[in-house]
């Protein structure tokens, strides 16, 4: 929908249109240059189309950006959902140089596969780069939804596919919290949770209901556990150490080198067989 406003002052061919968008914004063709000073003073009524331009005012923080067209210009709210999926664009793009931009510099990266988060900038750009380095020139990440909440905030779920095909165990949900730097929304805490290739399925439940009942019947021991988590871990870490790490390694490595073997024999098989279809096409 369109309609026109004649300001004092200016031309009678100067006017203002509004558009609807998908995307709760305005579009403002042949748009003055002082026009955002005017719309929030102008508390008129576009009584054709019911549209009052006091509400401007109360909309988020936005900013003007060019539109499709030649001759207008998007006001666009600041969103934190837009804000990601960039975010995820510059991996996929492996532009790191634009991807430190969505950065802030106190930001704070939580990934649940490390034991504790990237703090600041260049801890969090050192992870990305590592990241996108690991995921080469094929693996990217395919966004599934995005959910924006309140105070520019935003859940996404996501995947990683390799040339368009979906990654076993590689389904994510990541949790964004931005703030708004002058005219710029960057992102300042990140929660990133990656499924488990590993489904123990009932035995959680089982382990579960036992730590919930020794917690009921030791409860002070519980609550110096809770209060002191990095015992827990260090405690837990020495025990792997000592108890697990010396028959779980090799058992890991075996385990990597049959998937390499494996590989390998396939890439064989695939490869004798394009040599025999190449003898019967001639």
């Amino acid at each position: 929908m369109s309609a026109s406003i004649n300001f004092s002052g200016q031309a009678q061919t100067q006017r203002l249109c509004f558009r609807a968008l998908g995307g709760n914004g305005i579009i403002l063709n042949s748009l003055p240059s002082k026009i955002s000073c005017q719309l929030k003073q102008n508390t008129s009524k576009i009584e054709h189309h019911g549209i009052s331009i006091r509400s401007l005012a109360k909309c988020k923080p936005s900013t003007l950006v060019p539109s499709a067209s030649d001759d207008s210009i998007e006001i666009v709210p600041f969103s934190a959902s837009n804000t990601i999926r960039e975010f995820y664009a510059c991996i996929n793009e492996k532009n790191l140089k634009r991807l430190e931009t969505y950065i802030s510099d106190d930001c704070c990266f939580e990934d649940c596969s490390f034991p504790k988060p990237f703090q600041g900038k260049k801890e969090v750009m050192q992870f990305l780069e590592q990241l996108v380095t690991s995921m080469g020139q094929n693996v990217k990440f395919s966004v599934e939804q995005v959910c924006e909440g309140d105070e520019f905030t935003a859940g996404i779920n996501w995947h990683l596919e390799w040339k368009g095909r979906q990654v076993p165990f590689t389904r994510g949900c990541s949790f964004y919290e931005c703030s708004l730097e002058g005219e710029t929304l960057l992102i300042k805490k990140a929660r990133v949770v990656i499924e488990s290739p590993i489904k123990p399925g009932g035995i959680v439940l089982t382990l579960l209901k036992n730590l919930t009942s020794l917690s009921d019947d030791f409860p002070k021991a519980t609550e110096w556990l809770l209060n002191s988590p990095h015992v827990i871990s260090t405690f837990l870490l020495k025990a792997y150490t000592i108890f697990l790490a010396p028959f779980v390694m090799p058992i890991l490595a075996g385990y990597i080198n049959m998937w390499n073997f494996f590989a390998r024999l396939l890439g064989l098989a695939f490869n004798i067989l394009i040599n025999i279809l190449k003898i019967f096409s001639k």
